[in-house]
């Protein structure tokens, strides 16, 4: 089995694949102004088993489309919106965030909590633009450093893991280059790591390891996760989740 495969394994059931909440999805709505929309047309990119897709549908007037190129995390987001009541609002769909399948110039937001990093931030946002109607709105929520300087160990690993890791202010330069307006910005509390994604992970290695019979590969997959979940804890004033909130500016004629 390859390392995605042990990766699905190890989060298929999870709430969430990477750190949010349901609150903090319900501030970015606040901050976005959709609540004034009705029919809306909305992406979900990179959704996961939709912890974020189900609020977007039982908050707003939507129609979600929710995207993620794995099949196993589309399957558990549809029996969740079953249960939750809101599967008529919700289509999932198998595809690339690169690749969207959706008509240019038709959505009224995407929406992307954890994900963007997949496909790089800067290229995300420009990317994407080109799906969203005049004044749509982006939320994405991307790793942010939140102070100017940091210790060396804590920008190694991450310069590592993930090289478009960058200030807020860099982010929202970014946003402003690629035609956006910024309209919000906060960062994820800790809670949103520590009791919505690495303590109910923690929780699950032992069932993992045991159904992968402590492979090699297995083992190095929750070493990781480990080593992760300790630079939190000890650095976690220095880095972070920020959730941005955009609208697309207009074109000049």
């Amino acid at each position: 089995m390859d390392d995605l495969q042990l990766l699905v394994d190890l989060h298929l059931e999870a709430h969430r694949q990477g750190p949010g909440g349901d609150a903090e999805t319900r501030r970015a709505i606040e901050l976005s102004g959709l609540r004034k929309g009705h029919g809306l047309q909305i992406a979900d990119v990179g959704c996961g088993t939709g912890a974020s897709t189900l609020v977007l549908a039982r908050e707003l007037d939507a129609e979600i489309i929710a995207i993620d190129f794995l099949p196993e995390f589309l399957t558990v987001l549809e029996e969740r919106a079953i249960q939750a009541g809101v599967a008529d609002r919700i289509t999932t769909v198998k595809a690339s965030m690169d690749s969207l399948p959706v008509t240019v110039g038709t959505l009224d937001a995407i929406w992307s909590e954890g994900a963007i990093y997949n496909i790089g931030f800067e290229k995300g946002v420009q990317h994407w633009r080109q799906f969203l109607k005049p004044d749509g709105i982006l939320a994405v929520s991307e790793l942010t450093w939140l102070t100017d300087s940091r210790p060396a160990e804590l920008e190694l690993h991450w310069r590592s893991e993930y090289a478009e890791v960058d200030t807020a202010s860099s982010k929202m330069a970014v946003l402003e280059r690629s035609g956006y307006t910024p309209l919000g910005y906060f960062v994820l509390p800790e809670q949103c790591w520590l009791d919505a994604y690495y303590h109910p992970m923690k929780e699950r290695f032992a069932a993992f390891l045991q159904a992968h019979d402590s492979s090699d590969s297995a083992k190095a997959i929750v070493a990781a996760e480990e080593r992760e979940m300790d630079l939190y804890r000890q650095y976690r004033l220095y880095l972070g989740y920020g959730y941005y909130i955009a609208r697309k500016s207009r074109d000049e004629p």
